[in-house]
């Protein structure tokens, strides 16, 4: 049932943004509401009900080791493919930062369970972190923006709202019970899944692919292939197993976030190829990922 979700939703956003039934940039008013609501839900539902043990370092540590991945990957190949300022700036920020909620968390619950979504919550939350941290900065410094831009970052982060909610998941069960506002809790957490695929399906666009092919393989291969075989191997080498060594390398197996391309258009940086990026990934993480559940549930269960 849930895959026959993930697969309506999708498609329905895909429908009704290509007939013209809803108006250009109506994403953005389903959006306000994931980040506003139902995220924000999320975090104080899932967070408290945590036992914190250092297995969970690795879902805190996830989004760094692949955004250091995409880094060095993208330096390396940069002089081979000939890319420019922009397209590597861009490349860096989608190929190292993957959608681990709007597609992340239905996944997840699908493929995982329940008890997988509380530890994607945490990748979710660091991935954001890098995003606002990591992400800013390599669009600013690319399109050559400096001054007070830079001092908004950490304002940006502080009254994010599902940020927000997350840190008062952390502090407030130490002094109040959030029990009586569960069942309310959980109607809107209960929206999150439905809806970031209905959106993601309203942002999908899959014009002019050729002639970004090369960029386009590149950033593919490491964020679906690479990125995930990175935190794989550190859940090797640190003896991690279990629900959030699975939760974390399958995270890291997402597409690209749609909020980095969205930050790479925004400084113009290569933005056809940031948008193919997302809407290719996405596809094909589909695939993808069932094939890294496959190998997770023989070597990391």
């Amino acid at each position: 049932m849930n895959f026959l979700l993930i697969a309506l939703c999708l498609v329905a956003g895909i429908i009704l943004r290509t007939t013209g039934v809803l108006p250009e940039n109506s994403h953005k008013g389903v959006n306000a509401w994931i980040l506003y609501v139902a995220l924000p839900a999320m975090s104080l539902l899932y967070i408290p009900t945590l036992t914190w043990s250092p297995s969970l370092i690795l879902p805190l540590a996830m989004p760094l080791l692949v955004w250091a991945g995409a880094w060095l990957t993208v330096k390396l190949y940069t002089k081979r493919l000939a890319l420019d300022k922009g397209t590597h700036a861009a490349l860096r920020i989608t190929a190292g930062l993957g959608n681990t909620s709007f597609i992340g968390f239905p996944l997840t619950q699908a493929y995982l369970g329940d008890n997988a979504l509380r530890i994607a919550v945490i990748c979710d939350q660091a991935n954001f972190i890098a995003l606002s941290v990591f992400g800013v900065m390599t669009a600013l410094k690319a399109s050559e923006v400096s001054g007070p831009a830079k001092s908004g970052v950490f304002r940006a982060l502080v009254r994010f709202p599902p940020f927000t909610a997350f840190v008062a998941a952390l502090v407030l069960p130490r002094f109040i019970s959030f029990a009586p506002v569960e069942p309310l809790l959980t109607k809107l957490a209960g929206t999150l899944v439905p809806l970031a695929l209905f959106s993601v399906g309203l942002q999908i666009h899959l014009s002019k692919w050729k002639k970004e092919l090369p960029a386009l393989s590149l950033g593919l291969s490491y964020k679906l292939v690479i990125a995930p075989a990175l935190v794989f191997c550190a859940a090797l080498a640190f003896q991690i197993k279990g629900v959030a060594a699975q939760a974390s390398v399958f995270e890291a197996a997402m597409a690209p976030m749609v909020t980095s391309a969205i930050l790479a258009s925004e400084y113009q940086l290569n933005p056809r190829l940031s948008n193919l990026m997302v809407s290719v990934g996405t596809l094909l993480s589909l695939a993808t990922t069932a094939l890294w559940y496959l190998v997770l549930r023989a070597i990391l269960a």
